[in-house]
């Protein structure tokens, strides 16, 4: 196994930056004229536009162009299989928001190293936010240091969600889940992009973040961003990882056991945290 260095994620996190930049200006351009897309639906609640098609094709150029031994997971444009390096990049994570003019989405970009997620970019071409990290160096937005919040009770809390849509088979689980945790916090938000509310977690915007079947892009640049910024991570199911599972449970450390306790099958017995096993 080769073992990365520090020099290296900084040169990577410098290159993913770039990346998301220029990927963010195509769908900028894309978002002043979002009437013209060409719009697909891929299932019930789920579409496909030129600018996510457009984003990830600049992303692969940059990322790839540069590094063609790399390997790469895409949401549009698939795997490419490398042992060493691979890049998970959602290019438009937040389409629907996109597509209906609400200013919430963002580019997500990830780099993993010998199974190890070491680098995580989410930017937000709207409100010129960039939220990044790399392992062992703390997470920033725009530069600057961030951290999660200092919230150390759950009736002042906020917490993020991401609500199934269509004919997803977890709809009842979700709706179970808001009708624990409603009565004792200050409020959920359902905001439509996994990615940046994940960032916002992070950021000390929200105080924590659930989501069950979330895909590899989804959250692999928000992981790497939040355990840098001092949240507590897990799946939902005991011994779990959300890497492997998809199903997301993240918290400051103080709301952590108290908010797991609420949402989880076993309360009391959440799944195993991740905060120092940073495995794929």
């Amino acid at each position: 196994m080769r073992i990365a260095t520090q020099e290296q994620d900084a040169a990577d996190l410098a290159f993913a930056l770039q990346a998301a930049t220029e990927a963010g200006g195509v769908l900028m351009q894309h978002w002043a004229a979002r009437s013209n897309l060409t719009v697909t639906t891929k299932r019930a609640g789920d579409f496909l536009s030129q600018a996510d098609v457009e984003a990830e094709t600049c992303l692969r150029g940059i990322l790839l162009g540069a590094r063609p031994t790399d390997g790469w997971l895409g949401e549009e444009t698939g795997e490419a299989v490398s042992t060493h390096r691979r890049w998970i990049v959602d290019p438009l994570d937040g389409t629907t928001n996109f597509l209906r003019g609400i200013p919430h989405w963002a580019v997500s970009i990830a780099l993993e190293v010998d199974g190890q997620r070491r680098i995580g970019v989410v930017h937000d071409p709207v409100k010129a936010e960039t939220f990044s990290a790399r392992l062992g160096a703390g997470a920033h937005l725009n530069g600057v240091p961030i951290s999660v919040a200092k919230t150390d009770n759950l009736s002042a809390a906020l917490f993020g969600t991401g609500i199934p849509f269509g004919g997803m088979d977890h709809i009842d689980d979700h709706a179970a889940d808001i009708a624990r945790l409603m009565p004792h916090c200050a409020g959920v938000r359902r905001m439509g992009a996994a990615a940046l509310d994940l960032a916002y977690v992070a950021a000390g915007r929200l105080d924590g973040f659930w989501e069950r079947r979330l895909r590899p892009w989804d959250i692999a640049a928000g992981l790497v961003i939040l355990r840098e910024a001092g949240a507590r991570t897990a799946a939902m199911d005991q011994g779990d990882h959300p890497e492997r599972s998809g199903t997301v449970l993240t918290a400051t450390p103080a709301l952590f056991d108290a908010f797991a306790g609420l949402l989880c099958a076993q309360p009391g017995q959440p799944g195993q945290s991740d905060q120092s096993d940073r495995r794929a």
